[in-house]
């Protein structure tokens, strides 16, 4: 089996390669990746490609067309990853997160490949009141990258041909990882629990996110990127988590606080409405993938990433403005002038870096 992970060097790309060299010993693995975040390492005792057999770096907006010939499934990791980043850099987000997203399953269908698994977001809900939200339910995007999710997953759709295409509509992203990011909520408490005994929360608590740990996608993953057709059919959108993994904000806030003793919680009570709060129904994917559903419970996702906080000696109060936040990493390169605001790496001898 020959599988190539585009992405590879972020937050979610080590679990998936750790999982995969675990699951698929003799299989070829190799990464792709553009190396934003390359050298955003906390605390791995060894680099999390050395489990890959081939590592290559390359802007995704111009892989090869012959790029994917020969391998049997591609997981599709590689986006400009967050909200924040996707209101920065919106024409960007619309280039690398659907147009390049799309032109790449493309490409794979043309090559032969026979999984394609790209990774979505349950963020398309955006506002959704009424129940839990089911794959057939209203898409409600509030920002440019929920957007650009729903844009890739219906140009993926239109992809002809017997490539099995998998799109994983994913909870938010948790729990520890070789190359941590604190710009997600349940990170971020941690952070604020362990530098400061104190966890502010912007809202009212009462937002809805459901949550699924870096280990528990990455399981996701590896079933999109072997399951036959007649098992959901050759194109599937599905979300990915679990019914009990639906979490208010105040009931993060307050796990939290439980495992770190000594931290207080504060609400705000007087907050707007959160742009995003959605309950999330997992039944199909439970039915689809009843062995790879997710394992890691909140209570270890916290604990991991306390123990693994504590192992890289995280001290900093003032971490949103530090490298594990995905947004600065790319407003340094930017302002160093290594990355152009199209976010294209830039040469020294290219005017733009000598401008900046």
């Amino acid at each position: 089996m020959r599988i190539l992970v585009t992405g590879n060097m972020g937050y979610v790309g080590p679990a998936v390669v750790r999982h995969f060299r675990e699951v698929f010993p003799t299989a070829m693995i190799d990464g792709f990746d553009n190396g934003y975040f390359a050298h955003c390492l906390t605390g791995a005792t060894e680099l999390p490609e050395r489990k890959l057999d081939r590592q290559f770096f390359g802007d995704v907006r111009d892989l090869d067309e012959g790029a994917l010939k020969g391998y049997d499934a591609v997981v599709h990791l590689a986006a400009v990853s967050n909200d924040p980043m996707g209101s920065r850099f919106a024409a960007v987000t619309r280039a690398i997160n659907q147009d390049a997203s799309a032109r790449i399953g493309r490409l794979a269908a043309a090559a032969g490949v026979r999984n394609f698994v790209f990774a979505s977001s349950c963020s398309v809900y955006g506002v959704a009141e009424g129940g839990p939200r089911r794959e057939g339910d209203p898409l409600n995007p509030v920002t440019d990258y929920a957007a650009s999710k729903i844009g890739t997953e219906r140009e993926l759709e239109a992809i002809d041909g017997g490539m099995v295409v998998t799109c994983l509509r994913f909870a938010t992203a948790c729990g520890m990882s070789d190359r941590l990011r604190l710009d997600l909520v349940l990170n971020d408490f941690v952070a604020c629990a362990l530098t400061s005994g104190q966890i502010t929360v912007l809202s009212d608590g009462t937002p809805w996110r459901p949550l699924i740990d870096t280990a528990d996608m990455a399981r996701a993953i590896e079933w999109g990127a072997t399951r036959p057709a007649d098992n959901g059919g050759r194109f599937l959108v599905v979300n990915a988590g679990i019914d009990s993994a639906n979490y208010q904000v105040r009931d993060l806030a307050a796990a939290v606080a439980a495992a770190l003793p000594g931290t207080s919680v504060s609400i705000n009570t007087d907050a707007p409405a959160d742009s995003r709060s959605y309950q999330v129904d997992f039944g199909a994917f439970a039915r689809l993938a009843p062995q790879h559903m997710p394992q890691v419970t909140l209570s270890r996702s916290i604990e991991e990433l306390i123990a693994g906080m504590r192992r890289m000696g995280f001290a900093d109060p003032d971490f949103r403005a530090s490298p594990l936040i995905r947004l600065r990493v790319l407003q340094d390169h930017i302002a160093s002038g290594r990355l152009s605001e199209a976010l294209s790496w830039l040469s020294p001898s290219d005017p733009a870096a000598i401008a900046a």
